[in-house]
């Protein structure tokens, strides 16, 4: 008897929870998943408890509380001058994740190609997988991680259904520019294809750089499941609290597949993260500051180490090249990495389909105190 549906195949244990459990077994300091260290607001924290002991502990609404689902309208309104009708174009998730899931489900038929840009976060391989989809990769390549717009083109075919976007991108930190995202555009338009596009690192862009959505491009609004969550922006990763927006029918169709997943969640965090969505822009400058001076911290001494570094853009991961050190292989690299030096680091490759591009790559998560990395740092020395 076949242990598993064929759709699962590949889709073992995340590289996450191999590395995470490395690191409580061997006391490493994890700068592998990426979680921050420190909780979010005060205000946020607060207004979650507040929720609870007023007795926001039950279904909330299957779209999302009223109140959240305006403060995500407002929110896009303020940032991005996008206009979305609170009732019948927000859907409010279980983290971006299920975000995904479900607009994957809602919008992918057995056998449709959606194209996702490679590396990817690997809950996008499972996330096509359930659709019963076939992902296509486009690679963004080291050191610079651009897009090739000619091998976008060249990936569509008469199948490709979806495309799906992630910028700021994880892993690599990548934002895409103006350019590349109107070529990204054209394709879609061309080709009649739906995008969905990964935002939760909207906030976290470095070096006076802007997160531009692709819903805000002209004949994009129709054609675009847009994504975010409270995690990243927040840092409260363990609230689970996403969501989408974009054109009516497309929120009415991830919200039948979405339904059927969770249903709703997240009662006493919802009314806390409308709050939180209009906390004024020093918030969102220091949140973007504070990660920025963290990121050249850990990729300062990572470089003084010896590693090719590649600076991101956004994000809360850097990633190096392990080659100068006199390595090859990132898998066993970071497997040697806790028991050789106390530290977590993730493996590249297992984000690509072809995985040799990726291969001598290593991603780094900066979104720790200060006094962590640089014990990281410290421990690294011995390499």
């Amino acid at each position: 008897m076949r242990e598993h549906a064929v759709r699962l195949d590949g889709l073992g244990t995340t590289i996450f929870a191999e590395m995470s459990a490395l690191a409580v077994a061997t006391g490493s300091v994890n700068l592998g998943q990426g979680f921050p260290d420190t909780d979010g607001p005060d205000s946020l924290l607060e207004d979650a408890i507040a929720a609870i002991r007023a007795g926001a502990n039950q279904y909330p609404p299957a779209r999302g509380i009223p109140a959240l689902r305006q403060a995500i309208v407002d929110h896009q309104k303020r940032f991005y001058d996008l206009s979305y009708d609170p009732d019948t174009q927000v859907l409010v998730t279980t983290g971006a994740t299920e975000a995904v899931a479900a607009a994957l489900l809602a919008l992918v038929e057995p056998g449709d190609e959606v194209i996702a840009l490679e590396p990817y976060y690997d809950s996008y391989a499972a996330g096509i997988a359930f659709a019963g989809g076939r992902r296509v990769p486009v690679t963004l390549r080291a050191p610079d991680y651009r897009l090739d717009l000619d091998e976008l083109r060249a990936a569509v075919t008469p199948r490709t259904k979806v495309l799906l976007i992630n910028s700021p991108h994880n892993p690599t930190g990548t934002v895409l520019t103006d350019d590349e995202l109107r070529g990204i555009c054209a394709v879609a338009i061309e080709h009649d294809l739906v995008v969905i596009t990964d935002e939760v690192y909207e906030h976290l862009v470095y070096d006076g750089r802007q997160h531009t959505p692709l819903a805000s491009y002209d004949g994009m609004a129709e054609r675009t499941v847009s994504i975010s969550s409270a995690g990243k922006t927040f840092s409260v990763t363990g609230w689970k609290i996403g969501w989408v927006t974009g054109a009516p029918s497309v929120v009415t169709a991830v919200t039948t597949a979405k339904q059927f997943l969770t249903f709703t969640s997240g009662a006493p965090f919802q009314p806390a993260v409308a709050n939180a969505l209009a906390l004024g822009n020093e918030y969102f400058d220091a949140l973007r500051a504070d990660l920025q001076s963290r990121r050249d911290l850990l990729c300062d001494g990572l470089a003084a180490l010896g590693f090719e570094v590649h600076r991101p853009a956004g994000t809360y991961f850097v990633t190096t090249d392990i080659r100068p050190l006199g390595h090859t292989d990132g898998i066993a690299f970071c497997r040697m990495l806790p028991e050789r030096a106390g530290v977590v680091a993730i493996p590249h490759q297992v984000f690509y389909d072809n995985p040799a591009p990726g291969r001598p790559l290593v991603r780094w998560a900066f979104c720790k105190q200060p006094q962590v990395l640089q014990e990281a740092l410290t421990r690294l020395q011995t390499l």
